[in-house]
């Protein structure tokens, strides 16, 4: 299912950049932490998918994870420097085909996505799967996606080049999370935190709808400006919270998987 990316004949040089700072030493330990923990939680498929995250400081390169290898094998010093033509920059290996084609391009469109996690998440994949809207607003963990969720209805086969990754860009809008139809979903944050944050209670959020599902009884909606309001509760404080929630899986990792910070 993955494909290695052709990657151009001529590296780009950066001039004047420093890739061995704290601020992107500490991007690589976060990036890392989210891998082997999608990982712990069944969140993978395989060698497929995809983290990344911009280089901090910079506008022009970004970091993601080298095709080849399962997100529990990754570790901070794994992860590639990428630019937006393709070229790696800091790494060995190269990213796969359709992880460069999405997130490049996500990446140049959209300033705002410091952190982009694309994953085939299977509750939240399954939803992405149905006819309709995926997320039924019934359960208090979606709430926290009110108002934040778009739908990509076109799937166009794999993301081999620049205009399918342009399309899944376009798709994106302002929204923070995007259902994949039949195929994933992508969720972008301003850190790499938030972007974890939502990425772990989306699935959640997925899983406890698809076992309401399950039990063929009619799901109760909560009200608009019931919704409304706990959405604002939730956001008011995510920041934080995602800092913290992020803090709380690399103790764990460090305890249990410290092979990641290397």
């Amino acid at each position: 299912m993955a494909h290695a990316l052709e990657t151009p004949r001529n590296p780009a040089i950066l001039r004047n950049s420093d890739l061995d700072s704290a601020a992107v030493r500490q991007a690589r330990v976060d990036l890392a932490a989210c891998f082997r923990m999608a990982s712990r939680l069944g969140m993978h498929e395989g060698i497929c998918n995809h983290l990344s995250a911009m280089v901090p400081g910079r506008d022009d390169v970004f970091l993601v994870n080298p095709y080849g290898w399962a997100f529990s094998e990754i570790t901070a010093s794994r992860l590639l420097v990428c630019d937006f033509h393709g070229n790696v920059v800091a790494g060995e290996g190269t990213p796969e085909a359709t992880a460069f084609h999405i997130h490049a391009r996500l990446h140049m469109k959209h300033p705002r996505a410091a952190a982009a996690f694309h994953t085939h998440m299977p509750n939240a994949t399954a939803l992405a799967m149905l006819e309709g809207p995926p997320l039924t607003w019934a359960g208090q963990t979606a709430l926290k996606f009110y108002g934040r969720t778009a739908v990509d209805e076109d799937y166009n086969g794999l993301a081999l080049d620049e205009a399918e990754g342009d399309r899944i860009a376009a798709a994106m809008g302002e929204a923070d999370i995007v259902f994949m139809k039949n195929h994933g979903v992508m969720v972008v944050g301003p850190t790499i935190a938030e972007a974890w944050d939502d990425l772990y209670y989306l699935e959640r959020a997925a899983e406890v709808q698809r076992l309401a599902m399950a039990t063929g009884r009619p799901l109760k909606p909560v009200p608009h400006a019931v919704a409304q309001r706990a959405y604002e509760q939730m956001r008011s404080g995510d920041a934080d919270s995602a800092r913290l929630h992020l803090e709380s899986i690399k103790r764990i990792l460090a305890r249990q998987e410290p092979d990641y910070l290397d």
